[in-house]
């Protein structure tokens, strides 16, 4: 068996930001994660005895805000893991809020076996921090980096939003200048979309954005800025120094297989896709999580060749060359619009074209 990524979901959070639209709740104490921290145990231990030769080369703590939970809770889960098999070259990334860590937890986690960091600072403008609800400022992001970096993360990953409130072109670049400027190896500069069922939602958040146009050029500036900084984008959203590329999320890109662990997980596995209800409760009380499938024998043309166009270096056709002509025939209008490029039956999108990748996706794979 090769070896697969593994989501821990942690459902728990200071404050549900605005924005969010991930399953967590707030109203939580050291009881249960105590009662977490067995549920997701017991489920990582049967994975591992119902599947003998199962090896994980990334691990993922997402959540809600993972950062909030005791130490204890990651040693136990990655001493299960390391008493089946070896993680010490894998991936292990901990989604980190700066106002729920200090330097001590930061020591503690690298000394657990954490190796990467994805830190949520979003913005290093604190007004537009305000706006969006965060807890921390641009300040205590900063330190939490710097002290990161001095307890041995080399791999530290640094979240930025773009078209968000009072947000403008220049603030844009200052926090891109200001975030770079930290030692940090990986950038995840995504535009917020507002979900149904947020606070957003709810409060029309829409008419107080930058419009559409100015959206397409905060994320154009910001592609270009980062390119500047050393950063090279390598998905629509993500961009990296040189060997920097999140491993565990290029596994959901490269239609490869991961296990989701907790409730509002998703998994790809032995052939299956399934979900974890969004309950925590029923969670930590049944001995194992409900999975839901839904979706036998995926990995098809069309999901693999959806999920590489996300990706720069795009679809490769030359596996399947039954689709070339099909899709280039789709493809050829969008190439003379400059939104994307083809290259030796590759077909891959430009930054342009990543604005509006749903419509084009939608449009080359229309016939299958």
């Amino acid at each position: 068996m090769s070896a697969v990524g593994l989501y821990i979901h942690v459902p728990f959070c200071v404050k549900k930001c605005p924005y969010c639209d991930f399953y967590s709740i707030t109203d939580h104490n050291s009881d249960l994660f105590d009662k977490y921290t067995d549920a997701v145990v017991r489920n990582i231990k049967k994975y591992l005895s119902e599947n003998k030769n199962l090896l994980f080369d990334t691990v993922y703590f997402g959540g809600g805000t993972p950062s909030i939970m005791p130490v204890s809770f990651y040693e136990a889960i990655l001493k299960t893991i390391s008493q089946s098999c070896s993680i010490e070259s894998s991936e292990i990334t901990i989604e980190l809020n700066p106002k729920t860590a200090d330097k001590d937890k930061i020591v503690s986690l690298r000394n657990v076996g954490i190796n990467r960091l994805s830190v949520g600072i979003q913005s290093a403008n604190d007004t537009e921090l305000a706006d969006l609800g965060r807890i921390h400022n641009f300040a205590e992001a900063s330190e939490i980096i710097l002290s990161a970096h001095e307890a041995g993360f080399d791999n530290i990953s640094a979240d930025l939003m773009i078209s968000i409130k009072n947000q403008t072109i220049q603030t844009l670049k200052n926090s891109i200048d200001m975030v770079t400027a930290l030692p940090v190896k990986h950038i995840s500069a995504y535009i917020l979309k507002i979900e149904k069922g947020t606070v957003y939602y709810k409060n029309n958040i829409s008419d107080y954005l930058p419009d559409d146009d100015k959206t397409a050029e905060m994320y154009i500036e910001a592609v270009r800025r980062l390119s500047d900084k050393g950063f090279k984008q390598y998905e629509i959203s993500n961009f990296s120094k040189h060997g920097f590329q999140s491993k565990h999320n290029l596994k959901y890109w490269y239609c490869q297989e991961y296990i989701g662990i907790g409730p509002s997980a998703h998994s790809f596995f032995n052939n299956k896709r399934y979900e974890v209800p969004k309950d925590v409760n029923k969670f930590t009380l049944s001995e194992y999580q409900n999975e839901i499938i839904n979706e036998e024998h995926p990995g098809d043309f069309f999901e693999k060749a959806m999920l590489a166009l996300r990706l720069t270096e795009g679809l490769d056709l030359k596996p399947y060359p039954e689709y070339v002509a099909k899709v280039i025939k789709h493809a050829e209008k969008f190439r003379k619009a400059s939104l994307l490029k083809i290259n030796d039956r590759v077909i891959s999108l430009t930054p342009q074209g990543f604005l509006v990748s749903n419509s084009i996706i939608s449009d080359l794979l229309s016939e299958f």
